[in-house]
């Protein structure tokens, strides 16, 4: 005779063994799929990376209790499957929202994403992500281009650098000739002192002055009135 509680415990055991090795776990109701509907969505889940289970859901609550999954509790109402990922979660959630759009009573309820609780937006918004091939290529591009720029640049460094010293020289030379310039000019500017005897002479008409004062007639205008009246005494 079987031993109900000793599978129960292998049950849990294993829920939780599943929970730590997977990279994800999304859950949703299944209340209303047919067999047949059952059965295609484990196709696709696996064709995804994901395997869909079905636990009580006592046993997963004993399953994370105690554990950083314990928040996921909450979401353990109804029927409820597990659908366990390793790999891409959004290639997993991308394959349960098509399937749940063709097939309405399929309710995603939310799920894990490492130890992280996801609502059923946040795996929504998953499902709208690229998948990681798509992803891991875009950031392989991103990373590309700025090292194909640096090879670039080291590669042109010690051409650059010579044009660079040879344009720095280049300038020095200049600025040492714009500097040494009015230096070469300044005993033009010295020279005005050599002229001063040319001011000196332009100052002549001053010194001319008492030869005007000797034009004046002072001993004529005396001599006269003597010889005049010399006469005149006779």
């Amino acid at each position: 005779m079987d031993n109900p509680r000793a599978e129960k415990v292998a049950v849990v055991n294993e829920v939780r063994e599943r929970m730590e090795a997977a990279d994800g776990a999304l859950l949703t109701e299944y209340r209303g799929l047919t067999v047949a509907e059952l059965a295609q969505l484990r196709r696709e889940l696996a064709a995804a990376g994901g395997d869909y289970k079905v636990y009580k859901n006592t046993l997963v609550r004993l399953a994370v209790a105690d554990t950083p999954r314990e928040g996921m509790s909450e979401m353990l109402t109804g029927p409820t499957a597990i659908a366990f990922v390793q790999g891409d979660v959004s290639a997993v959630a991308k394959a349960l929202r098509d399937f749940s759009r063709a097939n309405p009573n399929l309710v995603i309820k939310g799920g894990l994403v490492g130890t992280a609780i996801m609502s059923a937006a946040d795996i929504g918004v998953l499902a709208e992500l690229p998948s990681r091939e798509t992803l891991l290529a875009q950031f392989a591009g991103a990373l590309s281009a700025p090292l194909q720029q640096l090879a670039g640049l080291m590669q042109a460094l010690p051409r650059n650098l010579a044009y660079g010293i040879s344009a720095l020289l280049d300038q020095r030379q200049g600025e040492s000739g714009a500097i040494e310039a009015p230096a070469d000019e300044a005993p033009a500017a010295e020279a005005t002192p050599d002229e001063a005897p040319a001011a000196e002479s332009a100052e002549a008409p001053a010194d001319e002055a008492p030869a005007a004062e000797a034009e004046v007639p002072a001993d004529t205008a005396e001599a006269a009135p003597e010889d005049v009246a010399a006469p005149a005494a006779e």
